[in-house]
C-alpha cells in the first residue's frame, strides 16, 4: 500500500463557481494513478494513496472540468503535523471557527494582523490558524493578509481537519 495523502484543491464549488462533483473528481484521481481516494464534503478535500503531484491533478483536473484550482498535497505525516501544532485548540471552542491555512511555504516576511480582537491569528512553522468567534464571514482579517500567503493557500475549519485525520487513519 503506497502511502497516504491529502489533496486539497483551492475554490472549489464555493458560491456558483468552479463547481465540481465529487464522484467526478475521484474518478479523475484514480485516472491519475490513485488508489484509496475517498472525498469529504463538497469542497475539494481528498485522501488517496499514491504518488500523485500536486501539479498533476491540476492539469487534470483543468482538462476534465475546465476549472483550474491550485492543490496542495500533504503526506499524511505533513497533514497530522500542522493539525498537531494547531496552537488555538484551547481558545476555538467551535470547530467550524477555528480555522487552518494550509500553505506549501509560509512566507517568512508573514507577521500576523494587529487590530482584530476578538479573533486571533497566528503564523505557525508550517501553517497560520485563526479563531474567528463570529465566523469568517465576519473576519476582520484584511484580505491582503490572505493573499500574502501565497496563491495555493487554503483554509479549513478544524471541523475538516478532524475529519480528514480520521480518513487519514480508516
Amino acid at each position: 500500500m503506497s502511502a497516504r495523502k491529502v489533496a486539497l484543491l483551492r475554490g472549489i464549488n464555493v458560491g456558483t463557481s468552479k463547481r465540481i462533483a465529487m464522484p467526478a473528481l475521484r474518478s479523475v484521481f484514480e485516472a491519475l494513478g490513485a488508489t484509496e481516494v475517498s472525498t469529504y464534503l463538497q469542497s475539494g478535500n481528498v485522501v488517496f494513496s499514491g504518488s500523485v503531484s500536486a501539479a498533476q491533478i491540476e492539469e487534470a483536473v483543468a482538462a476534465e472540468f475546465g476549472v483550474a484550482p491550485r492543490v496542495l498535497v500533504l503526506t499524511a505525516e505533513e497533514f497530522r503535523r500542522v493539525a498537531a501544532e494547531n496552537p488555538l485548540l484551547e481558545v476555538g471552542a467551535d470547530p467550524s471557527r477555528l480555522f487552518v491555512y494550509f500553505v506549501d511555504a509560509v512566507p517568512a516576511s508573514t507577521e500576523a494582523p494587529v487590530g482584530i480582537e476578538p479573533e486571533v491569528v497566528i503564523v505557525g512553522k508550517h501553517a497560520v490558524y485563526q479563531w474567528s468567534p463570529s465566523g469568517i464571514g465576519t473576519t476582520k482579517v484584511p484580505a491582503r493578509f490572505t493573499k500574502s500567503l501565497g496563491p495555493t493557500a487554503t483554509a479549513r475549519n478544524l471541523r475538516t481537519v478532524d475529519a480528514l485525520l480520521g480518513m487519514l487513519e480508516g
